[in-house]
C-alpha cells in the first residue's frame, strides 16, 4: 500500500456531498444537506415547561408540533440572541423506521458548499469549543476549516426520545396562533 494515500481514500473515489453552512456565536458549521428539509424565518416559539435551556420549546410546522434545539445552549455556550438573519433550520433525523423533523436555532444560514471527502480531516481530539463526538468532521474551505457536525450525536438517543414524547403530548390546535 502507497503509504502517502489514506487508508480510507484508497482505490474509492467518493462523491463530493453538500452540506448546508451557517453560523454560530461567530463560528462556520455544516450539516449534511440529505438532513435538511427546510429553513423558516425564526418566528413564534411556544416554550414548554422544565425543559433544558437547550430546548427553546416547539412551533407548528403546517399542522405538525416541531421540538427547537438552540445550538449553541446545547454546546454550552448562552443562549443565541435573536436578531433579524436568525432562522430555524428543519432537520429530519432517524434510524430505520424512526423519524424525527427537529428544529436548530442558527444566527445565520450561509450557503449549500459541496465538500470532496479529500477535503474533509477527522475532528480535532481537543481544541474545539465543542464537543468532540459532535463533530463529525473538519471540512476544509477556502483555506478555512468549517466544522461538520453529526446531527445524531448532537441530539442524543436520549434527547431524541425526550423530543419525540414532547411532541407527542403537545396539541397541534394549541398552537396555531
Amino acid at each position: 500500500m502507497n503509504a502517502l494515500v489514506p487508508p480510507s481514500h484508497s482505490g474509492q473515489t467518493a462523491e463530493p456531498r453538500q452540506y448546508l453552512t451557517f453560523t454560530l456565536g461567530g463560528e462556520m458549521f455544516a450539516v449534511e444537506t440529505l438532513s435538511v428539509k427546510e429553513i423558516i424565518e425564526y418566528g413564534q416559539i411556544t416554550a414548554v415547561p422544565m425543559m433544558p435551556p437547550s430546548i427553546r420549546g416547539v412551533i407548528n410546522l403546517r399542522g405538525a408540533v416541531v421540538p427547537v434545539i438552540d445550538l449553541k445552549a446545547r454546546f454550552g455556550a448562552p443562549a443565541t440572541e435573536v436578531t433579524r438573519r436568525t432562522c430555524i433550520v428543519i432537520i429530519e433525523l432517524g434510524a430505520g423506521d424512526e423519524h424525527q423533523v427537529i428544529g436548530i436555532v442558527v444566527d445565520t444560514v450561509s450557503e449549500v458548499l459541496e465538500i470532496p471527502p479529500s477535503e474533509i480531516e477527522p475532528p480535532p481530539a481537543f481544541g474545539a469549543r465543542i464537543r468532540a463526538d459532535f463533530i463529525s468532521g473538519m471540512g476544509k474551505i477556502a483555506g478555512r476549516f468549517v466544522i461538520l457536525l453529526d446531527m445524531g450525536q448532537v441530539l442524543s438517543v436520549d434527547e431524541l426520545s425526550m423530543l419525540s414524547s414532547l411532541s407527542e403530548r403537545q396539541e397541534p390546535v394549541s398552537l396555531v396562533g
